[in-house]
């Protein structure tokens, strides 16, 4: 494990967004343990104090959102750019309005496989994001950059919240 030149943390394999937003939140979560003690945690010749460890994941929370080498936010519908192509059916479909006949599961490669945006926004789903050299391709296929999970947003809620009250 280890962090980006962007500073993202980043462990390598599968979705690397789901171990920043858990680990942010422990981070977090262990901050205000140590708050409440009145201590910090020994590393080496340095000290790592309850605002030093709630600061790194804040940084997290804003890679996330837009402050980042590409500055762009990795949750969908947030900020001026933002993962166009996820890896989502329900996403990359077409409406039912606009395609009232059923789509098969064959019959929805030409969707998955289309270079075009999404048409159906699924607003607040954080993508796997970035790569190791913090590139992201916005591709459908790419399924460990762009599809959203539920353990990635899951975290990220308790610390937006957190934030939210806490600036």
């Amino acid at each position: 494990m280890g962090k980006k030149k962007g500073g993202l943390i980043f462990k390598a394999g599968g979705s690397n967004m789901q171990h920043v937003t858990s680990l942010s939140f422990l981070l977090l979560a262990y901050s205000n343990y140590l708050s409440h003690a009145n201590k910090a945690v020994p590393c080496g010749e340095r000290s790592a104090s309850p605002a030093l460890l709630k600061q790194l994941a804040k940084r997290q929370v804003n890679y996330i959102l837009g402050d980042n080498p590409l500055g762009m936010s990795y949750m969908v519908g947030y900020g001026s750019r933002f993962p166009q192509r996820i890896h989502h059916r329900g996403s990359s479909l077409p409406s039912v309005a606009a395609h009232p006949a059923r789509i098969g599961c064959k019959a929805g490669s030409r969707y998955y496989l289309s270079p075009n945006p999404n048409p159906n926004l699924l607003l607040g789903a954080v993508v796997g994001g970035p790569n190791v050299s913090d590139a992201f391709p916005d591709s459908r296929p790419y399924f460990q950059e762009s599809e959203p999970t539920t353990y990635i947003n899951a975290p990220l809620v308790g610390l937006l919240a957190f934030f939210s009250a806490h600036p």
